[in-house]
């Protein structure tokens, strides 16, 4: 086969790349929808604490090596925690209060952002102490000094990307696209627990 041929076909391959690995993420998240949120939720729970540890480093110029343990955290975090609590909280706010709901729209982002946000937060401190082995006087300091500030930031950054997410991301992607979000909000999470 001639270079440029060879050239063409594999950058062909590579630019079908991209639609190979949707339509495969789309067909798990027909067979295992709650696997597949849960998997993604791990990883990019995990790269968000990477990006956390290498903002963290670049600003100290530290050489210190990689926190493998809080990776681990995320991960188990994200997957048995992040991705199945957002699906079935999702699937419930559709059915609670279905899209033709007389202001819909604003009743969605208030429980969203007055019920599930702070209890969801809460959840990430408790599990986070826990798998850290920190004991019951770690989290309610962790709490009485990170909650209220992370509540808060939590409210600016997420409002209104929940707001495009409970209203106009269709369902089954609504997971994921909180979790791309979640990339940078999983870095300002990890940054309080330095």
């Amino acid at each position: 086969m001639a270079p440029a041929a060879s050239r063409l076909r594999a950058e062909s391959e590579f630019g079908s790349f991209p639609r190979r690995a949707l339509a495969q993420y789309l067909l798990l998240l027909k067979l295992y929808p709650v696997f597949t949120k849960a998997v993604s939720s791990g990883i990019l729970s995990a790269l968000g604490n990477l990006l956390a540890q290498m903002i963290e480093k670049k600003q100290k110029k530290d050489s210190q090596s990689l926190d493998v343990r809080g990776l681990l955290r995320y991960l188990v975090y994200g997957f048995f925690v992040t991705g199945p609590l957002s699906h079935y909280f999702y699937l419930f706010m559709e059915y609670w209060i279905p899209p033709e709901v007389p202001l819909a729209i604003v009743k969605r982002l208030l429980l969203d952002r007055l019920l599930f946000a702070p209890a969801f937060l809460l959840l990430f401190f408790l599990v986070i102490n826990l798998l850290e082995g920190k004991d019951a006087s770690a989290f309610a300091a962790k709490m009485r000094s990170g909650f209220w500030p992370a509540l808060q930031m939590n409210w600016r950054m997420w409002t209104p990307l929940q707001f495009i997410n409970i209203n106009y991301v269709p369902l089954q992607f609504r997971v994921l696209f909180a979790n791309i979000a979640a990339l940078f909000w999983y870095a300002y999470l990890a940054s309080l627990g330095k």
